[in-house]
């Protein structure tokens, strides 16, 4: 099993995804997550899609794998239980990760008062403290108006700098406990979300083309920037994608459609060099208009018939029921998959960890705990806290198990 993070305790308070992918990408590689939620569920416990029981299949999709405890965290009592997990003894533990406001009792001064080596992972919206979410940042990052076929914005449905700024915090909180078992050093660790996409926007070379060459990329529609791709429509009305990045890739569209000798006519007319990508570029409509009539008279099976083992790259469109029904990648053929029980779900397709490592199989993907599911089990093994001890926060009200934070 890949328990690679086995024994590694990190403390999760967070909502929404980027905090809690980061928690979920550590805990499916063995590492033990708690999240600790206030009685009743954060501000994304109900979020959709609802099943119909009304359990929210997103907050149990971002939480596989993790324990759950419930807390008063608007009581006294409540803080110093979680500071008290939080900050608890152990050179594999004292790790907070979250992506709340991290003032008063849940400040890194704060908890490191409690042990001098904490590790806080912190995630804002903004390098100054400043709010934002994925969609606020989105809109700012060029690519909405870099997207569709004209001027107006597209906000794609993908939540990118989430889901990027969560593998960046798993990063993060490696790095700083790598480095704490050299130095013995706690540290903070912050992370702006805005940060995440300004990064990103340079790393692929935007701010660059800004300042070097005053240019700002329009939007294309579907065409591959800079490259040959773009989506063609099928004789039975599915969509197919073929892209050729590579002279290997682009001489393979013409061997497996046959229509190598018809696009050897348009370099010439045109006067580009089709053997580089700047060529086909110049050229994709001349070049598209040949391979749109090859696919319009062909179905989605023909034309995989034709492709699949050629070298060409290429996929067929689906929509997110398309693809659970008829890709085998979204099965469990593919072993990051695994049919698991859900709690108020039923049996749902869950994928585990992506990173597959040599010498071992994967760690099977875990159902998301209910809300407070762990908070008896937590207290005692994490706190050493007795029956009787336990029983008296759950009178008054401190601590909550899963009947009374049921969906």
């Amino acid at each position: 099993m890949s328990t690679i993070l086995n024994g590694l305790r990190i403390v999760e308070v967070s909502a929404f995804v980027a905090a809690p992918l980061g928690g979920m990408t550590l805990a499916q590689l063995g590492a033990e997550v708690i999240r600790i939620d206030p009685i009743g569920g954060n501000i994304d416990y109900r979020r959709w899609p609802l099943a119909p029981s009304g359990a929210s299949l997103y907050w149990a999709s971002l939480n596989k794998g993790k324990r759950s405890v419930a807390i008063a965290l608007d009581r006294p009592e409540g803080q110093e239980l979680a500071r008290a997990l939080i900050a608890r003894p152990g050179p594999d533990a004292g790790i907070l990760l979250t992506n709340l406001p991290t003032s008063g009792w849940m400040s890194h001064d704060a908890l490191a008062q409690s042990r001098d080596d904490l590790i806080t992972l912190r995630l804002t919206g903004n390098h100054d403290g400043s709010g934002a979410v994925d969609y606020t940042v989105n809109c700012a990052s060029g690519f909405p108006l870099a997207t569709g076929p004209g001027p107006a914005p597209v906000n794609h449905v993908l939540p990118a700098w989430d889901v990027a700024a969560g593998l960046y915090l798993a990063t993060g909180l490696l790095a700083a406990e790598r480095a704490r078992r050299q130095d013995g050093k706690g540290r903070q660790v912050s992370l702006a979300l805005s940060d995440v996409m300004l990064a990103s926007v340079g790393n692929l070379g935007y701010i660059a083309d800004v300042q070097v060459n005053g240019a700002v990329r329009q939007p294309i529609g579907n065409d591959l920037y800079g490259a040959l791709g773009r989506d063609f429509a099928t004789a039975d009305g599915r969509r197919v994608m073929i892209v050729a990045i590579s002279n290997r890739q682009w001489r393979a569209i013409g061997r497996a459609t046959g229509l190598t000798d018809k696009f050897a006519l348009i370099g010439p007319m045109m006067d580009v060099d089709l053997d580089t990508e700047g060529g086909r570029f110049t050229a994709r409509a001349a070049i598209f208009a040949v391979l749109e009539r090859w696919c319009a008279e062909r179905s989605l099976a023909e034309i995989a018939a034709a492709l699949d083992g050629t070298g060409v790259l290429w996929g067929p469109y689906r929509d997110f029921g398309q693809l659970v029904h008829e890709d085998p990648r979204c099965s469990v053929a593919n072993p990051m998959f695994a049919t698991i029980e859900q709690p108020g779900a039923g049996p749902v397709l869950a994928p585990g960890s992506p990173l597959a490592f040599s010498g071992g199989t994967r760690l099977p993907p875990l159902p998301a705990p209910q809300l407070g599911q762990d908070t008896e089990a937590v207290l005692a093994e994490g706190l050493g806290l007795s029956t009787a001890a336990i029983g008296k926060l759950f009178a008054t009200g401190i601590v909550a198990g899963p009947s009374s934070t049921a969906f």
